[in-house]
């Protein structure tokens, strides 16, 4: 069995999963990583170490001209291997954060693909790489502990029952999977806004991680287990529904601001876009002395002071 494969089984085997029986969505883009992954759960079912049923699916955000290319390759690759191949295509609204866009839309075509299936994982072939950029992306914006532990390697799917799992974000590299697309003579898709500096994530992979690079060589290992770390530290249940603001103003400070990090966590069901000002804004709020005034958050919500109580309310 060659290295990645092997790599992929180990994890498989370390997160518990069956090696048979069900359904698997396998995501893929067409670009290295995803496509190193779609060949590597291949090779493991062609070897009898896997025996679900696969299920590439691809969505096209329609961003670029010749994104149709990017699906007929895929198309290509899942009829030479046998495999069932889903396709998903919408455009993406442009305004606001076109990154975050693009996320949600792909994510809302995979948990619609894993319900229609019925499959108990759907895989993404996220790196090493994307754990370290993420993680810096994250102290860049201000995020507490729940950002800097960056993804996880398995989650609930929204929208379905099945789990979204990403086997290479422990073992494998973006330059791993470059490799195993290589010796497999298959020419992965590039994906021209990977290089568009306009994206804060592609300058820290073109510049940022090479400048760190020169003071630690094994930089990316070492920020994607820091992120782990992260993740492995200890719980705090989930505060309640409304906070008190004489209990708040019993703390001390930073006691404060990290219980308002955590009920906002809590509240909203995830940390993304929260930055350290949305929590000193939310913190000022609780001072203040006048019932009625909110702060807005980012992906909509809003934290509203009344009666002594600090209520976060969907939008």
């Amino acid at each position: 069995m060659r290295d990645l494969p092997r790599k992929v089984i180990t994890e498989w085997r370390r997160l518990g999963f069956a090696v048979d029986g069900g359904a698997v969505v396998i995501a893929c883009s067409g670009g290295a990583d995803s496509t190193a992954l779609l060949l590597a759960i291949a090779e493991l079912a062609a070897m009898k170490k896997l025996g679900h049923k696969l299920i590439v699916a691809h969505f096209d955000h329609a961003l670029r001209k010749d994104s149709r290319e990017d699906a007929a390759f895929v198309r290509g690759l899942c009829l030479k291997l046998g495999i069932e191949f889903v396709l998903g295509r919408s455009a993406v609204a442009k305004r606001g954060n076109l990154e975050d866009n693009a996320r949600r839309a792909r994510y809302r075509f995979l948990a619609r693909a894993a319900a229609k299936h019925k499959a108990f994982l759907v895989l993404t072939g996220h790196t090493i790489d994307d754990q370290a950029e993420t993680f810096l992306l994250n102290l860049i914006r201000g995020s507490g502990p729940d950002g800097l532990s960056a993804m996880p390697v398995v989650r609930p799917l929204e929208g379905c029952d099945a789990l979204l799992a990403r086997p290479f974000l422990r073992v494998a590299s973006h330059e791993m999977a470059m490799q195993f697309c290589t010796e497999n003579d298959v020419e992965f898709r590039v994906d021209p806004m990977n290089s568009d500096p306009r994206f804060s994530r592609v300058r820290i992979r073109r510049e940022v991680l090479p400048l760190l690079a020169e003071l630690n060589p094994k930089i990316v290992k070492t920020l994607a287990r820091t992120a782990e770390l992260f993740r492995e530290r200890p719980q705090i249940d989930a505060p309640p529904e409304e906070l008190p603001i004489r209990d708040l103003a019993e703390l001390d400070e930073p006691a404060r601001l990290a219980l308002l990090r955590i009920w906002l966590i809590a509240r909203r069901g995830h940390s993304r876009r929260l930055t350290s000002a949305h929590i000193n804004a939310v913190n000022s709020l609780a001072k203040s002395s006048k019932s009625g005034r909110f702060v807005e958050l980012p992906s909509g919500g809003v934290v509203q002071r009344s009666g002594g109580l600090l209520a976060y309310r969907a939008k």
